[in-house]
């Protein structure tokens, strides 16, 4: 019996108007009156990521950064929490300047972009947030940041995932959220651990958990939950991956994968 339930935002929970059909709304509902914890594991914010929750009426701790910030969605307290380290984040700041790289940087829960940034309006429209331009990321970075990512063109972004993967082995995650995008964590800020360090709070096993999710940085907790359920939408390796292949973000997946293992599971 699934009893915790995480979903990720952009192209699972969110069709490509950037928004929560009714139906998918409705079986969400249905799985928290039965008494399933609903939770989403995005890449986004905490502040991008809490309308959503709110819309839902869900009061759970919602795992953003890519597994990075675990915080609850009313009290706001912090379950989990692991930034990047300071000296590494400085390296990235460091290499992308001198690739000529464009970078957002995440800072207590603030977006900051150095001027001129060439991509952020992209960026901006997606995430709904607003953002900070600054000459110098380095300097404004007076603490650790929740996250950092590299935008450029998917070609790019494939050949640096390679060379930077080995370069910083075993220091930093590295994953891609879109093909666009390349996001750097802490090694332990992974949706798979964020759910693992939730699901030991909440006393459920894995067994009892079901992840739905469509890219690359979806892949932990596919491979972590009892039930790993691929978006129709997701990426070929997704879909390999998971245990379930349900309807895409705009035929409302999330909702038919929650009655297939949730709601028709319970009666």
């Amino acid at each position: 019996m699934i009893k915790l339930v995480a979903l990720d935002l952009d192209d699972t929970l969110l069709n490509s108007k950037l928004k929560i059909s009714p139906e998918t709304a409705a079986a969400v509902r249905s799985a928290v009156e039965l008494g399933v914890t609903v939770t989403f594991a995005t890449g986004r914010m905490y502040s991008s990521a809490l309308p959503y929750a709110r819309e839902l009426g869900l009061d759970v701790p919602l795992i953003t950064y890519q597994g990075a910030l675990m915080k609850t969605s009313n009290s706001q307290e912090v379950l989990y929490n692991k930034p990047v380290p300071m000296d590494l984040a400085r390296e990235i700041l460091s290499f992308a300047a001198e690739e000529g790289l464009d970078v957002n940087m995440y800072l207590e829960d603030s977006l900051y972009v150095r001027s001129g940034n060439s991509s952020i309006n992209e960026y901006v429209k997606l995430a709904r947030v607003p953002y900070k331009a600054v000459p110098d990321l380095a300097e404004v970075m007076v603490s650790e940041p929740h996250k950092l990512l590299i935008v450029a063109s998917p070609g790019k972004i494939d050949r640096l995932a390679a060379e930077l993967q080995e370069r910083w082995e075993g220091k930093l995650h590295l994953t891609k959220s879109k093909p666009y995008f390349l996001e750097f964590t802490h090694p332990a800020a992974t949706k798979g651990q964020a759910i693992d360090s939730l699901a030991a709070e909440l006393g459920i096993g894995r067994e009892e958990i079901m992840a739905v999710g469509d890219s690359y940085n979806d892949l932990d907790m596919i491979d972590y939950a009892g039930v790993g359920v691929a978006m129709g939408n997701a990426v070929q390796e997704i879909k390999d991956r998971a245990d379930y292949v349900t309807r895409g973000n705009n035929e409302h997946g999330v909702a038919e994968a929650i009655r297939r293992f949730v709601l028709e599971a319970q009666r």
